[in-house]
C-alpha cells in the first residue's frame, strides 16, 4: 500500500521490491516516514475520536486516503506542499472539484480562483496565485479574467515546481543584469527557502524582462543548477525544447511554454491532457443521477430537492467517512463528493 503514495511515474523509478534500492533511500524518496509521522500525530490529536474505530482501521483508512489523494482535503498549506504526491493530489482535487467552471466557459479573476482554493485549503497563500496569474497574462495586469484551463495548467506548474521556478527567476535576473554565465550565482537547494519572494522581485523587473535573454545561455545555467537541485524540477529535455523555440526568451514566456508542455503534465501526473480536461465520465454520471432525482421529486421546491438529492448521492457513493476529516464532511474514496458540491455551486 505504501508504494502507491507515489505517482505512477515516480513509482516506476523507485520500487520497494527492487533489491538494488537501499532501504533508507526508498524511505526518503517515497516519504513514507512523513506520512507515518503525520498519521501518528493526527491519531494523538484526535485520540478519543479515532480509537473507538480501532487503531488498525485508522491507519488503513489514513493510507487509503493517501493512495486515493483525498488526504489533502482541508489540510493546512504546509501539509499539502510537503511532498510531490501531496502537491499533485491537491492539483487533481482542485481540477475535479471545479471542472464544471471550465465546462461552463466561465472566466474568473485571480482572487476568485483563490477563494475556490481556500475552500479546499483555508490558508492557501496569495503569492502562488499571483505568480500563476502573471504566467497566464504574460505579466500584464493580474486582475484580468482567466479561463479555467489556462489557469489550471499554469497553477499546476507554479505550485508543483515552486522552489525550482523561484531559483530560475534568480538566474534569469542575473543574466538580465548582464552577468556572464560563469558569474551567475546559481542557488543551492539549501538556500531555496531564503530566496526573496518571486512576486516581489517580479514587480521590480517588469519592464526589463520584456527584452529577454539568450535561450542557450539560460539553458546552460539551468542545466548546471539541475545537477545539484534536490527538489522536483521539469525534465531537462522539455526545458530545452521550450527554449529552442525562442531567439530571445523572457521569464514568463519560458514558464508559459513549460505550462503547455504535455510531457511535463504527464510527468506530474495530476491532470489529463488539455483535450480531455473537461471530460470526467464518473462525475458526469453522478450529476446525471442528481438531476434525475431532482426532476422526479414531486411537490417540493428545486433547492430543497437539490439538497435532498445531493445527500442521497453522498450516502450511496460514500459507505464510510474519511477518518481524519470526519468532522468536516464526507469524503468519497475518489473525491467525487467534493466535485459534486462544488459543481453545483
Amino acid at each position: 500500500m505504501l508504494i502507491s503514495t507515489l505517482s505512477p511515474i515516480r513509482a516506476t523509478r523507485m520500487n520497494r521490491f527492487n533489491s538494488t534500492v537501499p532501504d533508507d533511500e526508498y524511505l526518503a524518496d517515497s516519504n513514507v516516514l512523513f506520512y507515518l509521522s503525520d498519521a501518528v500525530t493526527q491519531l494523538l490529536e484526535h485520540k478519543e475520536e479515532y480509537t473507538q474505530f480501532g487503531v488498525i482501521r485508522y491507519f488503513a483508512e489514513y493510507f487509503s486516503s493517501v493512495k486515493n489523494s483525498n488526504h489533502v482535503l482541508f489540510r493546512e498549506y504546509n501539509y499539502i506542499r510537503a511532498t510531490p504526491h501531496n502537491r499533485a493530489s491537491f492539483i487533481r482535487v482542485f481540477w475535479r472539484c471545479y471542472r464544471q467552471i471550465g465546462k461552463n466557459g466561465d472566466l474568473l479573476s485571480m482572487l476568485e480562483y483563490r477563494s475556490l482554493l481556500q475552500l479546499l485549503c483555508p490558508d492557501f497563500p496569495l503569492e502562488i496565485l499571483q505568480s500563476a496569474a502573471r504566467i497566464v497574462l504574460m505579466d500584464d495586469a493580474i486582475d484580468c479574467l482567466m479561463s479555467f484551463s489556462d489557469f489550471l495548467y499554469t497553477f499546476q506548474l507554479q505550485f508543483y515546481y515552486q522552489e525550482f521556478l523561484d531559483s530560475v527567476l534568480v538566474i534569469y535576473q542575473d543574466l538580465l543584469a548582464g552577468k556572464s554565465p560563469n558569474t551567475v550565482i546559481v542557488p543551492t537547494s539549501t538556500s531555496i527557502e531564503q530566496l526573496p519572494s518571486a512576486a516581489a522581485e517580479e514587480n521590480d523587473k517588469e519592464e526589463q524582462q520584456q527584452d529577454g535573454v539568450e535561450p542557450s545561455t539560460l539553458a546552460q545555467c539551468i542545466d548546471a543548477f539541475c545537477d545539484r537541485f534536490k527538489h522536483s524540477h521539469p525534465p531537462r529535455s522539455c526545458m530545452r525544447e521550450v527554449l529552442e523555440q525562442f531567439n530571445k526568451v523572457s521569464y514568463y514566456s519560458f514558464l508559459m511554454g513549460l505550462a503547455k508542455h504535455e510531457t511535463i503534465n504527464q510527468t506530474i501526473g495530476a491532470l489529463p491532457s488539455k483535450a480531455e480536461l473537461l471530460i470526467d465520465p464518473e462525475m458526469d454520471q453522478e450529476l446525471d443521477k442528481l438531476i434525475a432525482q431532482i426532476s422526479v421529486s414531486p411537490g417540493s421546491n428545486s433547492s430543497g430537492s437539490a439538497v435532498g438529492g445531493l445527500k442521497e448521492v453522498q450516502r450511496k457513493a460514500s459507505p464510510r467517512r474519511n477518518i481524519h476529516h470526519r468532522r468536516k464532511m464526507e469524503v468519497e474514496s475518489d473525491g467525487s463528493t467534493e466535485e459534486t458540491d462544488s459543481s453545483e455551486n
